[in-house]
């Protein structure tokens, strides 16, 4: 079976995508406005991640009069598991186990969370 394809995206990428999968479909004027303007990111900035994501078949296009109108040709869910996937891989050896321990102990958990956790496992033994 093909590996599938790895999603290695910077935090720009990754904020455009948010707004894309938000819209479904927007100009290059919607997505800057989106990322709150020229405060943070010039609208050239955005247009050219837009075509460099399009290179790379993170989003597409249509023309629509004179603007070009963006939809990301990736499914939320498809980059969600395949950065954490990378993640789990890269850094814990491919061990869910050490994943779920780090997190465990850097983060701050709460009693409903680790009951969540615990109905996931359950249910997730079930399955085997």
């Amino acid at each position: 079976m093909p590996k599938p394809k790895t999603h290695r995206l910077g935090e720009l990428q990754l904020r455009i995508l948010e707004v894309l999968w938000r819209q479904e479909q927007a100009p290059v004027a919607a997505v800057h406005e989106a990322l709150g303007g020229s405060a943070e990111f010039a609208y050239t900035t955005i247009a050219t991640m837009l075509r460099k994501m399009e290179d790379r078949r993170l989003v597409r296009h249509r023309i629509e009069g004179r603007s070009f109108i963006y939809r990301a040709a990736v499914a939320a869910d498809d980059v969600t598991r395949n950065v954490a996937d990378h993640l789990v891989d890269r850094f814990f050896a491919g061990s869910l186990a050490e994943a779920v321990s780090h997190l465990l102990d850097t983060r701050t958990v709460n009693k409903a969370e680790l009951g969540e956790l615990e109905k996931l496992i359950a249910e997730r033994k079930k399955r085997l």
